[in-house]
């Protein structure tokens, strides 16, 4: 008879063991090292614990870390900066290891195939980019690691996730949503100092960046788990989780102060197209979803027209406009009112030329940087490190065979997400909401960035993963429905 996997590791002597390792790890680094040092390892041992435990604990977890990447590299050097993929890897082989030892591994869990393929098709592509790369090892294979860890990662939510386990693994994905909100909303307006160039014109506030470094990444990964949240909070509204919501609402509220704070045009325009997708996917009925759509654009242009909206958010969103140029930019003056946005042209133009040399499969995924010198701009010596536009990019890095099955990856998982919110039921179909949601923002977003920088590919892994565990947990309940 088959013991399950939760009789194995809830029982009794297991967790009185695993208490007294805690309590015996505890001891011991409180005699060896500082208290602020001790509370950052005992929380490493119980994260690998719970990672022992149960592998999602360790997918969330290793999100939480991997996020502080360019914090830890930047200012703490005991901690090392990719510790995050540590507890990935844990989780991978917990996972892996206990399949085998229960002869029950489901490596390819049949509802993901629809999303696997496809991914597997732009790997592979990305991978034959990588023939005759600028810089192989510099640059190619951490790029292509970081598109294999996402599928596995994918993998390995879905096989795992489970009708029972999903509002614990939304809270997880949200509560590390909420702290990064909290870091970017004490950098916006309560520290009272910050970098220079943070600064934001005619206040006293600078831009929101938690752990990223940087505000337009921060503001993609926040617009991504706020779509989520935005999901989560309208399926707790039908529902009577009143305690719940409770919770939920201050959250949410988080997040999008923390979304405005961060000033990223980006991340706006991303989001608002977002809230669209939310909004059109609510009803039932498409037709009625589509009205919903036209009532929200036409409030916010009479927002915009009568001059509700305030006014240096509308600047904001507008004035990059009198800027941009499609033609070469080689001859355009700069200013400092234009120099962002020429900079970024710029970059754009140095993609195409990369792109034109090298038209099927490009100079090599994750090499935009290293091939730069040799495509860039008279003005513009200095690579960026990526084009700031994902399309662009992987134009220049993948060509034209890249591109397209980057782009054929993204249609099946937006056509998959559509699906979910028409069939499935209850809570799956607003999480289903919630992922169009955050899918719409980051293929947006990308319009002006690359927001796969800073581990936020792990929360793209994660987020699939979930979408093929709503579709199976909606496949469960059909078949309960249909038995007499």
């Amino acid at each position: 008879m088959r013991t399950s996997s939760r009789a194995l590791v809830w029982n009794g002597p297991l967790v009185g063991g695993l208490g007294l390792a805690l309590a015996l790890a505890a001891g011991f680094l409180l005699i060896q090292f500082p208290l602020a040092e001790t509370v950052i390892m005992f929380g490493l041992v119980a994260l690998a614990i719970g990672t022992l435990a149960e592998p999602l604990v360790g997918a969330v977890g290793g999100l939480f870390l991997g996020l502080l990447r360019a914090y830890l590299q930047a200012e703490v050097q005991a901690i090392p900066a990719q510790i995050g993929h540590a507890f990935i890897g844990l989780a991978l082989a917990v996972w892996i290891g206990r399949g085998l030892a229960r002869r029950d591994l489901r490596l390819i869990p049949h509802e993901s195939l629809p999303l696997l393929l496809p991914l597997l098709g732009f790997v592979g592509t990305a991978w034959v980019s990588l023939w005759h790369p600028t810089d192989l090892v510099g640059y190619g294979l951490p790029e292509l690691a970081k598109w294999i860890e996402i599928l596995l990662v994918f993998l390995l939510v879905a096989e795992r996730a489970r009708p029972r386990t999903l509002p614990w693994l939304i809270g997880g994905l949200l509560l590390v949503g909420v702290f990064q909100a909290a870091v970017g909303l004490y950098q916006f307006g309560i520290r009272g100092q910050g970098p220079e160039h943070f600064v934001i014109p005619g206040h006293d506030l600078y831009r929101a960046y938690g752990t990223f470094e940087q505000p337009n990444p921060y503001a993609g990964y926040i617009g991504m788990t706020l779509a989520l949240a935005a999901g989560a909070t309208l399926g707790l509204l039908r529902s009577k989780r009143r305690l719940l919501l409770l919770l939920l609402l201050p959250a949410t509220g988080a997040l999008t102060a923390a979304l405005v704070a961060s000033w990223s045009r980006g991340g706006w325009i991303g989001f608002g197209a977002a809230f669209l997708a939310i909004s059109f996917a609510l009803p039932q009925r498409s037709r009625w979803g589509l009205t919903l759509v036209l009532a929200i654009i036409i409030g916010g242009l009479a927002l915009y027209t009568t001059g509700l909206l305030p006014p240096s958010i509308a600047v904001r969103l507008t004035d990059f406009t009198r800027y941009v140029h499609l033609a070469d930019v080689r001859g355009v003056g700069i200013t400092p009112a234009n120099y962002a946005v020429i900079e970024r042209q710029a970059h754009w133009q140095t993609a195409l030329e990369m792109w034109r040399a090298h038209f099927w499969t490009g100079v090599g995924l994750g090499n935009y940087e290293p091939a730069y010198s040799q495509f860039a701009l008279i003005n513009w010596p200095i690579p960026l490190g990526h084009a700031h536009n994902i399309y662009l990019n992987l134009l220049a890095e993948t060509g034209i065979l890249g591109l397209t099955a980057y782009l054929f990856f993204w249609g099946a998982v937006i056509w998959q997400t559509w699906q979910a919110t028409r069939r499935a039921t209850g809570l799956q179909r607003y999480v289903a909401i919630g992922l169009l949601g955050a899918w719409v923002h980051l293929n947006v977003h990308h319009l002006f960035d690359n927001l796969y920088v800073n581990n936020t590919h792990l929360l793209v892994g994660i987020l699939l993963g979930l979408l093929a565990a709503t579709q199976l947990a909606d496949q469960s309940a059909n078949r309960l429905a249909d038995q007499p």
